[in-house]
């Protein structure tokens, strides 16, 4: 039966690799200068040191700067966040043992979205190694808001999940009110901070990419690694205490990781919604609660998901571009509503 999980577990990783190749062909393919996906093909193969070499291909030169220069980062931009945001939702959905967890749930968005919108109305448009201000800022915030969460949840040297969820829910309250109080006193930067807040991949680049993808990999092996010690903190923290977890350092740990792969994400695209929300969830259905299948397999799936949202945002209203949040909105919102109307009739039938 193991080797049968297993199998069935390689296959579906393959489909799900697959499918993200081809979305990513599909994505790069897709603007308002269309390119045939053999041709798309070709301009991504073409430069590669060896495999470039040995497949014959040609197409229009003008398409090399439209896909490396515009399309590409960008698409991949969209893949590492919804990798990003699928990996701490799943680890905090695990960590919380509640299927409606996301990765904003400490309140790392709303500082993510005060650090953005102070570089905005203060005019910091340049950073560091070509980053833009907003970027840096909302990582800077972000991470702030993590570790006064994390201070203001401790009790003692340990920390109390309820503690850490409400500090979560006061300082992102009022980092969300400091944003709104800003809205109001600069009306002419209220577009700016508006579409920051929805999340976009429109100022995509090769060094947001850069510096994000490393991050939130290294986040991610991590959370792999830490499988085995997540699955048991599903059997509850006395379980986990007779297996030799210690629960505290895990839970540290994992809020910690979790949060810095948001802040990392959030920082490059501004606030995604539902993305670490659903795609945890319905991989689950797939893959079952073992974190060992559930994080990879929720990793290309996040991918997928963020990389169809970002195209359909810059597709469907062309030239008009949509915010990919609202997008996500729109799918995750109805989900979300399922999940509390299932959830509610199972308790009512316990």
């Amino acid at each position: 039966m193991k080797n049968k999980g297993r199998v069935l577990f390689s296959v579906f990783m393959l489909v799900m690799v697959v499918i993200l190749f081809l979305s990513i062909l599909l994505a790069i393919s897709l603007g308002a200068a269309d390119i045939a996906m053999a041709d798309a093909f070709g301009v991504l193969i073409k430069p590669l040191p060896v495999v470039g070499q040995l497949v014959n291909v040609s197409y229009d030169d003008a398409y090399y700067s439209i896909v490396w220069g515009i399309r590409l980062p960008r698409v991949l931009l969209a893949a590492t966040v919804g990798m990003g945001l699928a990996a701490a939702g799943t680890a905090f959905q695990g960590l919380l043992q509640n299927p409606m967890a996301d990765p904003y749930v400490l309140g790392v968005s709303s500082g993510a979205s005060f650090g953005a919108t102070l570089s905005i109305v203060f005019g910091i448009g340049s950073g560091f190694m070509g980053l833009a201000g907003s970027t840096i800022a909302a990582f800077i915030g972000a991470v702030l808001t993590m570790a006064a969460v994390y201070t203001l949840g401790r009790a003692g040297k340990k920390s109390s999940m309820v503690a850490l969820l409400l500090a979560g829910i006061a300082v992102s309250s009022f980092l969300s009110a400091m944003v709104s109080f800003m809205m109001i006193l600069n009306h002419d930067k209220l577009e700016s901070i508006v579409l920051w807040t929805m999340g976009s991949f429109a100022t995509a680049s090769w060094t947001s990419l850069y510096i994000s993808f490393p991050i939130i990999l290294i986040g991610g092996v991590v959370l792999l690694a830490m499988s085995k010690e997540m699955n048991a903190l599903l059997m509850g923290d006395e379980t986990a205490l007779h297996l030799g977890v210690d629960v505290d350092k895990v839970r540290r740990l994992l809020l910690v990781i979790g949060s810095i792969i948001t802040a990392a994400a959030v920082s490059v695209s501004g606030i995604i919604g539902f993305v670490g929300l659903i795609i945890p969830h319905v991989v689950r259905l797939f893959t079952g609660p073992d974190h060992k299948r559930l994080l990879p397999a929720a990793v290309v799936s996040g991918a997928i998901f963020m990389i169809i949202s970002d195209t359909l945002a810059r597709t469907l209203m062309a030239p008009i571009e949509i915010p990919v949040g609202i997008i996500t909105s729109l799918v995750g919102g109805p989900f979300f509503l399922y999940l509390l109307v299932r959830n509610r009739n199972a308790t009512y039938r316990g």
